[in-house]
């Protein structure tokens, strides 16, 4: 039987859940670090990506309204992040979608829901019913240990290729900048609470599996980008991977 992990071995295990099944993985980021995806392939990622992330406010809403009354620091960090998604400052889609803008895309096309994929929306879905159904703590886990916690690791990769090789702005790339300081403060909240309240097996095993589940999301995601927009004119070969 599975024994109950203190502290340090959640750490390593949740970890170790998300580690091998990165987004950074997937032959789209691949493609896009490495400077070959075209400003219409960074759109289509834009139009879908402002899917994904647009409702996160909405998200960590449904299990901020569940989480116990006494869990209270676990409530201010989720109401902080909320509070940064959407009015302290400039509001995080406005960003995604001046991005988008700069790409050659409109604020029309990234706002339709009719211009996601099938993937991004079963991603989006998942997101909603992890948010509603789950225990507030796994939710947490999955949303922003899995999920969130990612994004430093992806944008770093990315972020330098859009001013060096595409020549965007800093004013143009905010959105990454942005996500690569606020993302790594939310991912190591979220890991805090996750290693604060989940003390018995059962719910450290539900952390863990759903960390698991939350990067292969992510990662079915995003190689769907590549499959949908970028596999007929940049092949796996180009991108050092196998067909």
């Amino acid at each position: 039987m599975t024994e109950l992990m203190n502290p340090d071995e959640l750490r390593t295990a949740l970890e170790q859940a998300i580690k091998g099944k990165s987004a950074n993985a997937s032959p789209f980021s691949l493609a896009w670090a490495s400077g070959k995806l075209s400003r219409d392939h960074l759109s289509r990622w834009a139009e879908n990506h402002y899917h994904y992330v647009g409702p996160f406010a909405d998200y960590l809403a449904y299990v901020y309204a569940r989480l116990p009354e006494h869990y209270v620091e676990a409530k201010d960090f989720m109401l902080q992040n909320m509070y940064e998604e959407e009015i302290g400052g400039d509001r995080h889609t406005d960003l995604l979608i001046r991005f988008a803008e700069a790409c050659g895309t409109t604020r029309e096309r990234v706002t339709d829901p009719d211009n996601m994929s099938p993937t991004t929306r079963a991603l989006q879905s998942w997101c909603y019913a992890v948010a509603m159904r789950e225990d507030p703590i796994v939710a947490i886990a999955g949303l922003v240990v899995g999920l969130e916690s990612q994004v430093p690791s992806i944008y770093r990769k990315q972020t330098p290729t859009l001013r060096d090789k595409y020549g965007f702005t800093d004013e143009e790339v905010e959105f990454f900048d942005l996500h690569i300081v606020s993302d790594e403060i939310h991912g190591e909240r979220g890991y805090q609470i996750v290693l604060e309240h989940a003390r018995t097996v059962e719910m450290q095993q539900k952390c863990l599996k759903i960390c698991e589940i939350g990067a292969q999301m992510r990662l079915l995601y995003t190689t769907a980008l590549y499959n949908d927009y970028v596999g007929a004119e940049v092949p796996l070969e180009e991108l050092g991977l196998a067909a």
